[in-house]
């Protein structure tokens, strides 16, 4: 509906050139919102105001020779308004809203979906957690956000590939493997002082334990380096197979894993500094190598290899991201915490160091969770072992419930992830009031079809539907399309669980003031129709969520 008013005012526009009663001004300025106070129509336009200066005219004067032209179209448009200095006000026909129920039931669990992205081959990278613990409620965040955005991309027409990758290289990694056999040691009683920055969580100990079983005292008698390594290599796989059960269970897919050891090991890490250096993007100075990014916008140039001939993070992530860039993606999205952003920055250099257009490359940041059980905050901390994992958290409340929890904010801002309400089976839970919009539906159509009516959209007479509530119910499951495409086009997936709420809280309101079964046959069927629609919608935003959509509660 929206592209069709921005289609009949730009129509309308090239017109009024043509005609000499406004400049010569590009079509594309000529669009359309929907006003956050319905009593300023379904949807409403600056441009007047726009081509006022252009046109050194008054912006209600421009307006209303927009609105004389337009008022021709009123199969389309019930009646056109002018507010306050010159907005444009629209008021769309009710039949054609009603028709969006045709639209609703035709495509099913398709409705919603579009080209806009035209096939556009993307690619989400999220999560990507070092292999050094199981993934925090942090993670769960994380994890939310990158898989709801890689469902919402391609839906709106999108190739996506959701990617995960692994930090299996570095110091960290071998952290844990030390902190490993420190606890290995324990076992036959080495009393070797635990080290000062190792992982403490009773994970480690429970591992080193698995390793007793596997080796008995062997690793005791092996040079310290190789049993770190030993001990690294066991950990790391043991605690990316858990963390890759627990995405499963939080309905998170990836595509691909991808391995940071494999830049090294293909030579790639390798081949990028070798490129930097011969297109003198690199230099020498003080004994360490430098990266010309100050070239490309980052307010210093930032180091690749340290004076002792180490590889700083930033080395392999340029590699990494030329890969990504070979593989053909076009747009690329990483997700990663808060304190990632002075890194976005020198990436966008990189990005373009790398010849490609530094608009493709987006980061979104995700913002602290904080966790609060009976009113108080719970620390987290990895290397302390006072972290509260995302498994305990899906244990607790549900996969649904988690999910949703973590997508009720936009991402860059804090979030407080409540318990006490997370648990509650009231209307006070979100996620349990859009889920028993869902199942009500189910139960209202399973009454009607005991009965022998059906939400057949052929048979009903919908004109029925074209005022008060009933319609203001279809206006807000027409404007799911918009907010599909919206949500990719600017990459908040959040507005999906905002809508859901909305969409729920209208259906709500609707079955507590009007009966959907009585006696009147006609409005009956049509109601079966709208109420039907309304469950496909709630299904079909519920999924991309990843969230079920429960036929009974």
């Amino acid at each position: 509906m929206k592209e069709k008013i921005e289609s009949l005012l730009k129509q309308t526009l090239e017109d009024l050139i043509h005609e000499g009663v406004i400049p010569p001004c590009e079509l594309d300025i000529a669009s359309v919102s929907i006003p956050p106070d319905k009593g300023f129509g379904d949807f409403a336009s600056n441009i007047a105001m726009v081509l006022a200066s252009r046109a050194k005219r008054p912006p209600r004067q421009i307006a209303g020779a927009i609105k004389d032209a337009m008022e021709c179209h009123a199969d389309i448009i019930d009646r056109i308004d002018i507010a306050g200095p010159g907005f444009i006000n629209f008021y769309i026909n009710p039949s054609l809203w009603v028709n969006i129920l045709h639209d609703t039931h035709a495509k099913g669990k398709t409705y919603g979906t579009s080209t806009f992205g035209a096939g556009k081959k993307v690619q989400v990278e999220f999560v990507s957690a070092n292999p050094t613990g199981p993934l925090h409620i942090g993670h769960g965040r994380g994890a939310a956000v990158g898989d709801t955005l890689a469902r919402i991309l391609a839906a709106a027409g999108f190739d996506v590939e959701a990617e995960y990758y692994i930090n299996d290289v570095g110091n960290q990694m071998n952290i844990l493997g030390l902190s490993v056999l420190s606890r290995y040691r324990d076992l036959f009683g080495q009393n070797i002082p635990f080290p000062a920055t190792g992982y403490k969580g009773d994970y480690i100990r429970d591992l080193a334990r698995r390793l007793s079983e596997i080796h008995g005292k062997n690793l005791l008698d092996e040079e310290e380096s190789a049993a770190i390594q030993t001990c690294r290599k066991f950990a790391s796989q043991v605690i990316l197979d858990e963390i890759k059960a627990d995405l499963d269970s939080f309905n998170v897919h990836f595509d691909h894993y991808f391995s940071e050891s494999s830049l090294y090991s293909n030579h790639k890490v390798e081949a990028t500094l070798d490129d930097l250096r011969d297109k003198d993007l690199s230099y020498e100075e003080d004994g360490a190598l430098w990266f010309r990014t100050s070239s490309f916008g980052d307010e210093k140039d930032r180091v690749l290899r340290k004076q002792d001939g180490s590889l700083t993070y930033f080395a392999p992530d340029i590699a990494y991201h030329k890969d990504k860039i070979d593989r053909g993606f076009r747009q690329i999205i990483d997700i990663w915490g808060a304190d990632h952003h002075g890194y976005v920055p020198r990436m966008k250099a990189a990005i373009e160091a790398l010849g490609a257009d530094k608009d493709c490359f987006h980061a979104l940041l995700i913002q602290l969770v904080s966790l609060v059980r009976q009113g108080k905050p719970v620390q987290m901390s990895t290397r302390s072992g006072e972290f509260v994992t995302l498994k305990e958290i899906i244990d607790e409340v549900g996969k649904d419930v988690a999910r949703y929890f973590f997508l009720m904010r936009r991402c860059d801002s804090q979030l407080i992830f409540d318990l006490d309400l997370a648990k509650k089976k009231s209307d006070e839970n979100p996620v349990y009031y859009i889920q028993y919009a869902h199942a009500r539906i189910c139960s209202i159509l399973a009454n009607a079809a005991d009965q022998g009516l059906l939400s057949d959209v052929t048979q009903a007479d919908l004109s029925v539907l074209a005022t008060g509530e009933d319609l203001e119910l279809i206006k807000t499951i027409a404007t799911y399309p918009d907010t599909v495409v919206s949500c990719a086009a600017d990459l908040e997936p959040h507005r999906i669980a905002f809508y859901l709420l909305e969409l729920a809280t209208a259906f709500h309101r609707f079955y507590n003031k009007n009966r959907v079964i009585s006696d009147d046959g006609r409005l009956t069927k049509a109601r079966l129709v709208l109420i039907d629609a309304v469950r496909q919608v709630l299904s079909n935003a519920l999924a991309l969520l990843g969230i079920d959509a429960p036929e009974s509660m």
